[in-house]
């Protein structure tokens, strides 16, 4: 299964294979399974569904690292349009951006001035933005930014720390200390061992630790997990450290989980969903499918006629 999952992960990035799904009718229709459209009009509407079902969203336009600063400018003007328009529509808005879609690649200070006007933006309409945490090569120039970032707008801006990280029990810290919000995911990119766990097991033994340094001592953590037995690892070390369960959230992606999303509710825990669109899905599509590589195979099945 982990050679499956690093054989998924690799073509990530190919625009052979992306080109592929764009144009397979079948494959488009499992997308649409992940991914709530193409436009902001078709993530609203999903968004709207949720809303009304008492769950939070979270909207992630999808994409990352552009080719130009012009690409850059233009995403910080589609990210502001998009809390300009949940905060229309009624809604609470939040939103997941990704540093090199503000043009990391081009440096640190491009990225920083691309993302301001956001959390200008975010100040005026009282919303959130998620810092997502890409790639190991971008995790200590996301660290560093977010924390600057972090000093200006403590109230608007959250980051994502990956389990997977050997690192990342020392970011936790980092953020604890600093009273930041914290999203703990798994992970989903291709890393060595050097960097990243590989085991499962250790994998989710780091993401227990985590969760349990962030219930106890961090500022409104989000639990971000569709894994059954990490869920009652969570509910369990709420129940017996008598944890408020207004003191964090579960989160899950939009397609994953929906019964068990309910059922967190049912239970009065918050819950969130991330909300994905836009054109550019093929990488956020593959690395789903890598989470759980019995995916793969029903993928595969299905372009197959099954």
């Amino acid at each position: 299964m982990q050679f499956m999952r690093q054989a998924i992960l690799a073509v990530a990035d190919n625009r052979h294979v992306s080109g592929f799904f764009q144009a397979n009718s079948m494959a488009r229709g499992l997308v649409s399974r992940f991914v709530a459209g193409d436009t902001l009009d078709e993530a609203m509407t999903a968004s709207r569904s949720i809303d009304a079902e008492g769950m939070a969203v979270t909207l992630d336009l999808l994409g990352e690292n552009v080719d130009t600063e012009q690409q850059a400018r233009n995403a910080t003007g589609a990210y502001v349009e998009i809390l300009n328009r949940m905060k229309a529509e009624g809604m609470s808005p939040n939103i997941s951006i990704k540093l090199t879609m503000l043009g990391l690649d081009f440096g640190d200070d491009v990225a920083h001035d691309a993302i301001v006007p956001i959390l200008e933006a975010a100040r005026e309409v009282d919303g959130f933005i998620r810092i997502d945490m890409e790639g190991s090569d971008y995790t200590e120039r996301t660290m560093h930014l977010f924390e600057a970032l972090h000093d200006l707008y403590p109230e608007q801006v959250g980051i994502v720390i990956q389990s997977y990280l050997r690192r990342s029990e020392r970011d936790v810290q980092r953020c604890i200390e600093r009273k930041a919000r914290v999203r703990l995911v798994k992970g989903a990119y291709a890393e060595p061992p050097s960097v990243a766990f590989q085991e499962r097991s250790k994998i989710d033994e780091n993401f227990v630790r985590l969760m349990e340094l962030l219930l106890d001592n961090g500022a409104f953590p989000a639990l971000a997990t569709h894994d059954p037995a990490l869920i009652r690892s969570a509910r369990g070390y709420v129940g017996r450290m008598r944890i408020p369960l207004d003191s964090f959230e579960f989160q899950m992606l939009y397609g994953v989980r929906r019964d068990e999303q309910q059922r967190l509710i049912d239970a009065g825990f918050g819950m969130r969903v991330y909300v994905p669109f836009g054109t550019e899905w093929y990488p956020y599509f593959t690395r789903r499918i890598a989470e759980r590589p019995a995916n793969a195979l029903f993928v595969l099945r299905q372009l197959k006629g099954g």
